[in-house]
């Protein structure tokens, strides 16, 4: 059978790749039912064609951070992504440069952020969170600087893991060949087995609950990178996410994988726009599949979109050639 979509490359995704693996990427958190309202939002939102105008050419191009790229279409953060294909990240770096547009490299992964500069030149971002260990944070940061990312992508709503069910039922736990390269040498590169999830175990030990406001204004105090908040849903957000100097917001929702029961990020769009009134780019990750979700967010005010779960499918079946 011909596969024609994403959503049927999961489908084969889901056969290839060990139980375990697979509901890591693809579950939410609790009911699950934000998982399932960010793509059922987007069905909701219909089209008002006009007609009759010359659409012979078509430019997709644009500038993110001054950065001129060839779709408004980027690579967010994911973790361990040699879980799915032994080329990981680093099929992710290439695939990106070659379509010439941009890669944000998990501090979870399971490439380092020198390794991922290797692969050759791209426009690369850092996905970070804040740790107990400030020293741990700006030595991250530092080495993603060095080499040549060119922005941060701070996650700020993970305080505590969200209760990620099919993880606890499979006893998720990162497979022993592996590591989280980036905290290789920080007593941070392996996660402690628990009852529940090794991946629960460790975030709990190690994110900063006491993450605030100031710490994205310190955090532009060690770093020339312009810092994007990931994790924003709410115009009061938004302001504050402003006032406190990001450069920029990721409305998210972490793939409905920490609270459950929040709107699907299509629905918060509209509304971190409107207080954003121009001054910083709005972009969004969540329930995107198709060019017409893509289409919808860029008519809704996005800047952008970032997709994730489409590339860990792809990657699964191709490595490189399949996230292409």
């Amino acid at each position: 059978m011909e596969v024609t979509n994403v959503t049927e490359y999961q489908a084969i995704a889901k056969q290839r790749l060990p139980k375990m693996i697979y509901d890591y990427y693809a579950s939410g958190a609790e009911d699950q039912w934000t998982l399932e309202e960010n793509r059922n939002a987007f069905a909701r939102i219909l089209f008002r064609p006009r007609i009759l105008i010359d659409v012979s050419k078509i430019d997709m191009t644009t500038t993110i951070l001054g950065f001129k790229i060839s779709m408004p279409i980027m690579i967010a953060p994911t973790a361990m992504q040699k879980m799915a294909h032994p080329e990981g990240e680093y099929a992710t770096a290439r695939a990106a440069s070659s379509a010439n547009t941009i890669m944000t490299l998990s501090s979870w992964a399971t490439s380092s952020v020198e390794e991922v500069a290797s692969t050759g030149p791209g426009i690369r971002f850092f996905q970070l969170y804040v740790y107990k260990d400030r020293n741990v944070v700006a030595q991250l940061v530092r080495r993603a600087e060095r080499a040549g990312f060119k922005a941060i992508a701070l996650t700020v709503d993970t305080p505590r893991l969200g209760r990620r069910e099919a993880d606890i039922k499979n006893r998720f736990t990162l497979p022993p060949f592996l590591t989280l390269k980036n905290f290789e040498g920080l007593d941070l590169g392996k996660m402690d087995e628990a009852n529940d999830s090794g991946l629960a175990s460790y975030v709990a030990g190690q994110i900063d609950r006491t993450l605030s406001w100031q710490d994205v204004k310190w955090l532009q105090t060690i770093t020339t990178m312009p810092i994007l908040v990931k994790g924003v849903i709410t115009a009061e957000d938004t302001r504050l996410a402003i006032q406190a100097g990001a450069a920029g917001i990721i409305v998210s929702n972490h793939g409905a994988r920490q609270l459950d029961y929040v709107p699907a990020t299509i629905m918060a769009l509209e509304e971190v726009v409107k207080a954003a009134q121009g001054r910083v780019p709005v972009f969004l990750d969540g329930g995107v599949r198709r060019g017409t979700d893509v289409f919808k967010a860029l008519a809704l005010g996005a800047s952008g979109i970032f997709i994730w779960q489409d590339l860990v499918v792809l990657t699964v079946l191709g490595g490189g050639d399949g996230v292409s």
